[in-house]
């Protein structure tokens, strides 16, 4: 299977014309999440655009995701076999396809997760039945673990990752891409970094791209782009994968800076008195504001069933984030933006 290093991640578009555009651009790589009724309707617009177009002229995957504990990362009961291949028979309906070509195994932070058995039972039914060509994994928490349960399963044949510059586990990451690449697996780098900082000055997304794309283990993105001036910053990589001097200093000055990029370490799971989801909290601060997708941020947060009081009860915060973040002020501030919300 051959894709060109920058493909398309379909979580922030609704854009039928930008797919459209994408795909005239010559990125045939696309992926996207079924979860969120965002998602779901991304589903529909890319079964839409892509109907009647060869189906060897394009490759796509979708991403189940099943019930899972926030804080240990462990699967719920409610995680079947069967739930699996019932979220995966939907998504084919919606993309109005007979199969896949890399169905996912989505956002695995645990080694007993990666290797769930109703899940792996269901993905090998799914390839049998002709539902899906290849089998994936997909990560963006305890990264390393993951992708090396993936890479020692003689299961899966594609890793999903968040690698970017701004990660402090970067080498322990690097290893373990560098043993899926060892086993066989496709490499896909995610979550290379887009979006402003909170200091209003915008990440470079060339160079995010081009630092990804300098280690040989990773063999293609797929960054999450909404317009089309995005899109032509992300396709001008292909030209020339040279990091310029300008354009490491742009990485230099952001690797110093707390950012909004959530690490995904999980400290602050086992930290947090009241058990918040933590990291999803962080990330839906970082889809509003630095994404700048506010209604993304609100759908995640409402998804979570917080309770009616969050971070009201500490009299401090235990918390120490990597990041060196306020995280009671940042969890107060996105559960606040999502309450007047859809109080209006």
């Amino acid at each position: 299977m051959r894709v060109p290093v920058i493909g398309m991640g379909m979580l922030l578009s609704c854009n039928g014309g930008l797919l459209r555009a994408a795909l005239d651009a010559g990125i045939t790589h696309f992926d996207t999440t079924a979860g969120l009724p965002q998602q779901l309707r991304n589903e529909v617009i890319i079964g839409e655009v892509l109907k009647g177009r060869p189906r060897d002229s394009f490759v796509f995957g979708p991403k189940i995701h099943l019930p899972r504990n926030r804080t240990s990362g462990l699967y719920e009961k409610e995680a079947t076999e069967e739930e699996f291949l019932r979220k995966l028979d939907a998504s084919l309906k919606r993309l109005k396809m007979d199969y896949v070509d890399i169905l996912y195994h989505h956002d695995v932070s645990r080694k007993e997760s990666a290797l769930y058995e109703p899940v792996m039972k269901a993905m090998d039914k799914a390839k049998r039945a002709g539902k899906t060509r290849f089998l994936g994994l997909t990560t963006h928490m305890n990264i390393a673990e993951a992708v090396q349960a993936a890479a020692d399963s003689n299961f899966y044949d594609v890793v999903m990752a968040a690698y970017n510059f701004r990660q402090k586990d970067q080498l322990q990451i690097k290893d373990a891409l560098a043993k899926a690449a060892g086993a066989g697996l496709g490499v896909v780098a995610i979550k290379v970094i887009r979006g402003v900082e909170e200091d209003e000055k915008p990440t470079n997304p060339r160079a995010s791209l081009k630092w990804a794309l300098q280690d040989s283990n990773v063999h293609a993105t797929v960054p999450g782009f909404s317009t089309f001036e995005e899109m032509n910053v992300d396709l001008s990589v292909m030209e020339d994968l040279t990091l310029t001097d300008a354009e490491q200093e742009d990485l230099k000055r952001a690797s110093v800076l707390p950012g909004l990029y959530c690490q995904g370490c999980g400290r602050c799971l086992q930290q947090c008195s009241a058990k918040f989801p933590i990291p999803d909290l962080m990330r839906a601060y970082m889809y509003a504001y630095g994404y700048r997708q506010p209604a993304l941020a609100q759908r995640l947060v409402a998804s979570l069933d917080l309770p009616s009081r969050v971070c009201e009860d500490c009299s401090s915060c235990p918390v120490m984030c990597l990041n060196q973040w306020n995280v009671r002020e940042k969890i107060r501030e996105i559960v606040r933006l999502s309450t007047e919300h859809f109080r209006v």
